[in-house]
């Protein structure tokens, strides 16, 4: 567990917790260990064998459930004897055009963009080291946007919102649920498990410890 640092400690050798800010002598965490905030208890750093490994698997696999998500019939709705399919990515072309289309690239930006740049950005960081090279030019950069990105990357907000939306519509029209809507079901699963096994400080210092060796 991490301690709090004391007032002459180098600030070199300093971790701030990202949830309450308190200063903590930054220590060595073995494999299987893990680090903590005294003050919160929140999880600072975390060794997981094969971490890199698993959060490169799961990234690929929320790519494949992306490309699916986009693609496939999302919803199927059937009222008065006619059937309507439609996938997502004929949702954003309906309205991409006149004064809806800021909307329309503001929602596709938050669930399907960011999203697949961010996944691309963590191949981008982990895929080497994860083979034990040395990390890819720009990784540092690169890893430090996927953050900025996590945020606003919000596909699970829009399922929560489709969920409220079908409750709705189920009242008016025969309703069913196409294999593009269970593929983003899955793959805010995915990206669930993909955020608990990384360890961001694991990251960083992996980072630096491959790029001066």
């Amino acid at each position: 567990m991490s301690t709090p640092a004391p007032l002459s400690c180098d600030l070199d050798r300093m971790i701030a917790c990202p949830a309450c800010d308190a200063l903590l002598a930054d220590i060595s965490v073995e494999t299987g260990e893990t680090a903590s905030c005294p003050r919160c208890h929140t999880v600072i750093e975390a060794q997981r064998p094969l971490a890199m490994t698993r959060i490169i698997m799961l990234a690929l696999a929320a790519l494949i459930l992306m490309i699916a998500a986009v693609f496939f019939p999302f919803l199927e709705l059937g009222a008065a004897g006619m059937v309507r399919r439609s996938s997502l990515l004929d949702t954003v072309m309906a309205f991409a055009t006149g004064l809806t289309a800021p909307l329309t690239i503001a929602m596709a930006a938050l669930i399907v963009i960011l999203p697949v740049s961010r996944f691309l950005a963590l191949l981008y960081v982990l895929g080497p080291m994860a083979f034990g090279w040395h990390p890819a030019r720009h990784a540092a950069k690169v890893f430090r946007l996927a953050e900025a990105l996590r945020p606003w990357a919000m596909a699970e907000v829009f399922i929560v919102g489709v969920a409220v939306a079908l409750v709705k519509v189920a009242g008016l029209a025969h309703v069913s649920l196409g294999p593009a809507f269970w593929a983003f079901v899955a793959l805010v699963v995915v990206t669930v498990l993909k955020d608990n096994f990384m360890s961001r400080v694991t990251v960083w210092k992996t980072l630096e410890a491959r790029r001066t060796s």
